[in-house]
């Protein structure tokens, strides 16, 4: 239940300043260092928002918000607006003014939601939720209106981060996968990402370098460099028999009692789509430029026709040495703060890979 403020001592180590104990377990925070307020969501449903003195020994409670009916799961204040955005474990995404508390509006999500985005420019949030489903709401002082659904995961989206500059969207989720949403230029474009064993925890975005940083429970670090031309995957495509040998699958009997063969279980190639059987698609391959930085299925003849070249990895990894629970990254300095299960903060200098 308590908030710390560690400050770097003349030692070189890190000492908390500040110990506060909330009311509730506390859940999400958001920290605007231009204005020094710290917006904490608790389990009960309460953003608690407090002012830290100029010297980061003092933290005063300013307002409290009644938010949600049960844990709040992300919260963004965007100064331009003096608004506070918050989602909950109630399956709803609200709204406040961080001027006078009061609430603007909201909406109601298909699930708890844990991803949370906002472009300031057009007032467009974005939704993340459990249901694995991406909502895009447009906002305005006191109402808001839905512009469109994206449906790419088959698990929870778990973390979202935004660009507006070459306004494209990345969703993390709990299916291991990325997905780059490009909404401004080539628009309904969806290139997948695949470079974790578990669940995608947190996704951060070096505009100046245009790398994603992408941090998951497996304890990976993914820097992914999206300076590159990437591909989409395929749709998988459906067959009742091998496309490449024409042997039939196990649920074709027709077939299997024509040509008196056993059926065979049904493969597809990441490459071109096609439904292969194991013997045509005996070889694996990364396929970085579809996102495959790890080896994946793929047909016999897709195989020849990859070059050295198109193998090149286009991602590099690196080893937290914990289980990752939430992420924040410093831009201006290159600084990527991590804690992990174990209960244990690690501050990571990422510039000698992101720059």
């Amino acid at each position: 239940r308590t908030v710390r403020v560690w400050l770097k001592r003349d030692s070189g180590q890190y000492w908390p300043s500040i110990y506060h104990a909330m009311p509730s377990p506390c859940s999400c925070m958001s920290f605007n260092p231009e204005t020094r307020r710290l917006s904490i969501g608790l389990d009960n449903g309460t953003i608690s928002e407090f002012i830290l003195s100029e010297d980061y020994n003092k933290m005063t409670l300013v307002k409290s918000y009644q938010a949600h009916q049960s844990r709040v799961m992300m919260i963004l204040f965007v100064l331009e607006m003096e608004w506070v955005l918050s989602t909950g474990q109630d399956k709803h995404f609200t709204w406040h003014c961080s001027e006078s508390g009061q609430r603007l509006g909201g909406y109601r999500t298909n699930a708890g939601a844990c991803g949370l985005q906002f472009d300031v420019e057009t007032r467009h949030v974005f939704v993340g939720d459990h249901s694995g489903q991406v909502t895009i709401l447009k906002l305005e002082q006191e109402s808001c209106s839905l512009v469109t659904t994206f449906k790419g995961h088959t698990g929870g989206v778990t973390a979202l981060c935004w660009d507006p500059i070459q306004r494209v969207l990345f969703s993390g989720s709990s299916d291991h996968s990325i997905i780059m949403w490009d909404i401004g230029g080539r628009k309904g474009t969806a290139i997948e990402l695949q470079g974790h064993n578990d669940k995608v925890q947190s996704l951060s975005y070096a505009h100046h370098t245009r790398q994603l940083i992408s941090c998951g429970a497996d304890g990976g670090i993914v820097v992914w460099n999206m300076d590159v031309e990437r591909q989409e995957t395929p749709e998988w495509l459906d067959s009742d028999s091998c496309q490449k040998c024409d042997q039939p699958f196990f649920w074709n009997f027709k077939q299997m009692w024509d040509s008196k063969k056993i059926g065979l279980r049904q493969h597809h190639c990441r490459k071109c789509g096609k439904a292969v059987c194991g013997k045509c698609s005996s070889k694996r391959s990364s396929i970085p430029l579809m996102g495959f930085e790890f080896e994946v299925r793929v047909c016999d003849s897709c195989h020849e026709s990859i070059t050295d070249e198109e193998r090149a990895p286009t991602a590099t990894f690196h080893d937290s040495k914990h289980n990752i629970v939430h992420v924040h990254f410093d831009a201006t300095r290159g600084w990527l703060l991590t804690s992990g299960t174990d209960k244990v903060i690690k501050l990571w200098d990422m510039t000698p890979v992101v720059s």
